[in-house]
């Protein structure tokens, strides 16, 4: 991460003004890695995880990750070509999008369900209840 940091840095740093553009997408990219983490660091705190509860909560916090880099990398993907894409390629290019949502929606499900596993009733009882009220703030957004 820290790697990714420097280098997004330095491109922004070295940038000419006809790469505008790329630095604020750059910018926008390092907003939401630390979005990212800092999301990653309260759930940490909020689910109160143990030392014992490590190793489900590192693949569940890498998962995140995994799907924050690979959706940035298909949306950056998907900028540089729509320019030249017809219709019918732009739907399809829309389609593979939600595609590869759905697929880290079930990376992440099946990450969190190890975690979920090890967790005491008390952490199961805070999980219950944050991702409740994060889906329920979710769908009274979509639906305003």
């Amino acid at each position: 991460m820290l790697l990714a940091s420097l280098s997004i840095s330095a491109t922004a740093q070295t940038a000419s003004p006809n790469h505008a553009g790329t630095r604020v997408s750059e910018q926008k990219a390092q907003k939401r890695a630390d979005y990212l983490e800092k999301r990653i660091r309260e759930l940490h705190a909020k689910l109160k995880i143990t030392d014992k509860q490590s190793t489900q909560w590192d693949a569940y916090a890498k998962t995140m990750r995994d799907n924050a880099d690979s959706t940035d990398q298909a949306f950056r993907d998907r900028g540089q070509k729509l320019p030249t894409l017809n219709a019918d390629e732009a739907m399809k290019s829309y389609a593979d999008l939600a595609q590869l949502h759905a697929d880290n929606m079930k990376k992440l499900a099946a990450s969190f369900h190890a975690l979920y596993g090890v967790l005491s009733d008390e952490q199961k009882a805070i999980a219950d209840k944050l991702f409740r009220h994060e889906q329920e703030e979710h769908h009274h957004r979509r639906h305003k």
